[in-house]
């Protein structure tokens, strides 16, 4: 959650009010009114006005910068993945840290006789 005067950037304009899309703003107010759509009243200094903003369309500097450093190193390591021909690489970077190999494969599988066995189990349950 966002606190007062804590320094934000817009990154999503959802009621379309032509807000500035990437500049950034202070939080002066919190809207605490459950009829309102809008979270927070925001004071942007590019433009000089005060704008009622819901809090999806907010972002603080900080995890955009984290955001941008993680899709970088992202990409880094694809490109060195593809370089360096390191196919079991590439597979961890593009399906998110998980490699399933031909042995973790065969040791989870099971053969047809365990499977119909679990398969009457469950069914009597």
């Amino acid at each position: 959650m966002f606190r007062l005067g804590q320094k934000v950037v817009i990154v999503e304009d959802k009621f379309e009010q032509n807000l500035p899309v990437g500049s950034y703003g202070y939080i002066i107010a919190v809207d605490k009114n459950p009829d309102n759509a809008f979270d927070f009243v925001l004071r942007v200094p590019k433009s000089g006005k005060h704008i009622y903003v819901p809090a999806c369309d907010l972002e603080t500097e900080e995890v955009l910068l984290r955001r941008e450093a993680e899709k970088v190193e992202r990409e880094a390591l694809i490109d060195f993945a593809l370089a360096t021909k390191n196919e079991e690489l590439f597979h961890k970077v593009m399906n998110g840290d998980h490699v399933e190999t031909a042995n973790d494969s065969k040791e989870n599988a099971l053969n047809h006789d365990e499977f119909l066995k679990q398969v009457h189990l469950k069914a009597w349950i």
